[in-house]
């Protein structure tokens, strides 16, 4: 039997009582005016929320502060990188070699079985013309996927949400993290931002059966060790509701998530060990999400410390040894729950780092670098060219693939969704997914 009315989420229930509840006098306005407007909002939505276990995931992890390519993906077999780099270079012996006269940096030897396994793909020389140096503005950049000299308010995540989710859980776009990022910012107020355990209800002496919980989500506070974590810009509010209003509607939709995801952590389980630290824990807490059922499409965290302008070396070890050791625990994890295929994981940092080390032991502002792209469905290998030392702008590296022709393919390919539209003009397409 065909019915004409529109499909309710759950969501789009709940609002709806709360508006019923709302004729009543004891209830304030500014929520009677609030729930209107959103049930408005799901009305005019033909879209029904995904069930959590049949659409694709995206996994977007910032390595925020600007890593340093030449020191992740290597030219080992180029003597200029020795000679830009006689103190800080990677000896070659040292070197996890790949294809092409590149290798990763040893903490990133973890990764050489799942580039091997056909589950990575490196995307190499990625940035944008007019490059810039700031960690602010380029990370803004990278955020909104915009030009150098634009300025747009909207996330390239928040355009997809508004084009693409509308109507839908506020969970369908989840960050492990005190704040929501730049990239969220949408039209539509979306997305949940899970910081401390507190957020969801969870108290250390309140049930001792979660005190695992207590303990798991207490690890998404920033590491002590990792530096400031530049990547939580917030933006302006365009929602057509009060600065009121839009506080009461952000309320509703975590009090609603947060019950929904406590459940979805008390069903699932790891099935692997996870570093113990703050990227570790937000990998492992994503895994169990998913596996839960979570309608979430996209996840968000960040691994912070990247600044590397003095001392580099063993910093630049350890930040890649945390971020190799939780990928792939939460691959292998992934993996057990035979949800691997349904997930991508996509890294970025607002910049690469100069090509020649400076006086401190570190390493300077820079531009191109490359990202990587891991999932089960990934078509694996080396993308884009490494960046020719002998020929530099400035003393920086010159980028071959712009980040939005990234974001496209994912919005397209793995997504399913305009990616035109999104970003604002179409961009070449590479064949990673």
């Amino acid at each position: 039997m065909e019915h004409d009315l529109p499909v309710l989420t759950r969501r789009a229930f709940l609002r709806t009582s709360l508006m019923g509840a709302a004729l009543s006098w004891t209830v304030p306005v500014f929520i009677q005016q609030t729930c209107t407007f959103m049930h408005a909002q799901a009305l005019d939505s033909a879209l029904q929320a995904g069930t959590g276990r049949d659409h694709p995931v995206l996994v977007v992890i910032q390595l925020a502060g600007g890593n340093d390519g030449l020191n992740t993906i290597i030219p080992f077999e180029d003597d200029l990188y020795f000679k830009a780099r006689p103190t800080i270079g990677i000896p070659k012996n040292q070197v996890i070699p790949l294809d092409n006269g590149i290798g990763f940096h040893p903490s990133l030897e973890p990764m050489k079985a799942l580039y091997e396994s056909g589950n990575l793909a490196i995307i190499q020389g990625v940035g944008y013309p007019n490059p810039n140096r700031s960690h602010f503005r380029s990370t803004e950049i990278w955020q909104t996927a915009s030009d150098a000299n634009q300025i747009l308010t909207k996330g390239w995540l928040g355009r997809y949400f508004d084009n693409c989710c509308r109507g839908e859980d506020p969970t369908v776009g989840v960050v492990l993290g005190e704040q929501l990022p730049e990239a969220f910012n949408a039209n539509l107020p979306t997305g949940v931002a899970i910081g401390r355990p507190g957020n969801l209800g969870f108290d250390r002496t309140s049930d001792p059966s979660e005190a695992h919980l207590f303990s798991e989500l207490n690890g998404l506070e920033p590491d002590a060790m990792s530096g400031d974590s530049i990547g939580s810009l917030s933006g302006p509010n365009d929602s057509g509701l009060s600065a009121l209003e839009y506080l009461q509607r952000t309320a509703l939709d975590a009090q609603v998530s947060a019950e929904r995801i406590k459940r979805m952590l008390r069903s699932s389980k790891n099935e692997v060990p996870y570093p113990r630290n703050q990227l570790g824990s937000s990998f492992g807490l994503i895994a169990r999400l998913i596996a839960g059922g979570l309608p979430t499409r996209v996840y968000y965290a960040s691994q912070g410390g990247y600044d590397t302008h003095a001392g580099q070396a063993n910093t630049h070890k350890r930040l890649l040894s945390e971020f190799s050791a939780a990928l792939v625990a939460f691959c292998n994890d992934l993996k057990r729950k035979g949800i691997f295929d349904r997930v991508i994981v996509l890294t970025f940092s607002e910049f690469g780092r100069r090509v020649t080390e400076n006086a401190n032991g570190g390493t300077d502002h820079g531009t191109a670098a490359p990202l990587f792209v891991c999932g089960g469905d990934v078509n694996p290998g080396l993308y884009g060219k490494q960046p020719a030392l002998d020929k530099l702008d400035s003393r920086d590296l010159f980028y071959s693939i712009d980040f939005r022709s990234v974001y496209s393919t994912i919005l397209d390919n793995w997504m399913k969704a305009p990616a035109g539209k999104i970003l604002g003009r179409e961009f070449s397409k590479l064949n990673f997914v």
